[in-house]
């Protein structure tokens, strides 16, 4: 879909953007909801989030602001850098995109997205999100970042494969619609 520099930055941004908003929202409701209202006894999970002052990250509580915007910092730039460039190559060392049907191919760069992706944000997060009061300690850190990647990758990959890229890709389409059109017809004009 993106073919110059600055939509893969924008596509990349827009992924970001949802794709963060939806973890924080599973991470703190699906995953570890019952826990803070419990611990905090609280009604609902914003109340029990409120009641302890925040979020916890990196040795302080964070209000849920500050986390999505240090969460899609690393996020960003882990997608900018690894995701988007390796995933792509990936699809394409197993798929050949001149003679792949594109949604089989762009399925393929998501799993792949997907595969490189969930490990190396849960290992972020693995660090934000450590007990630093109990001290540090190496298997802790490994433990819990093998229960993050055992929690986020089915999320992971559903949400990827069937919500927030076909979302994306519409929005993209919206935004970039004079070049699509443009593509479109110079593929026409060229067969």
């Amino acid at each position: 879909m993106p073919r110059n520099q600055f939509q893969r930055m924008v596509f990349a941004f827009l992924t970001v953007v949802v794709t963060v908003h939806a973890y924080v929202f599973y991470s703190l409701y699906v995953v570890n909801g019952s826990i803070l209202m419990s611990v905090n006894q609280a009604d609902s999970v914003i109340s029990a989030i409120n009641n302890q002052g925040g979020v916890y990250m990196f040795g302080a509580y964070l209000p849920i602001w500050a986390v999505i915007l240090i969460e899609f910092c690393f996020a960003y730039l882990l997608e900018v850098i690894m995701g988007s460039p390796c995933s792509f190559r990936l699809a394409r060392k197993v798929f050949d995109p001149a003679k792949t049907h594109p949604v089989i191919f762009e399925s393929a760069i998501i799993c792949a997205t997907v595969g490189l992706m969930c490990p190396a944000m849960s290992f972020i997060a693995a660090w934000l999100y450590y007990p630093y009061y109990a001290g540090f300690n190496i298997f802790t850190l490994l433990a819990n970042w093998l229960k993050l990647v055992c929690f986020n990758f089915p999320f992971a990959f559903f949400t990827q494969l069937f919500f927030i890229q076909p979302l994306i890709r519409t929005l993209f389409k919206f935004f970039f619609r004079k070049d699509v059109k443009a593509r479109s017809q110079a593929a026409v004009k060229t067969a």
